[in-house]
């Protein structure tokens, strides 16, 4: 599968979810403390993000 999450930790030692497509991060998300955030924040942008509207602030 080209798309994935990764689970890291940052240089600051939290846990950060990113979203990486053939190998490059397309986003991340803030560090966690603890891997389960990273998680939950993983969960969520899965739940909530199909139907997440586009704000265009080009225009």
């Amino acid at each position: 599968m080209a798309h994935r999450f990764v689970i890291e930790k940052n240089k600051a030692g939290e846990f950060v979810a990113k979203f990486k497509y053939n190998s490059e991060t397309i986003f991340w998300t803030e560090g966690y403390a603890s891997k389960a955030g990273a998680k939950n924040a993983i969960e969520s942008i899965k739940t909530n993000g199909p139907g997440a509207e586009i704000d265009d602030l080009t225009d």
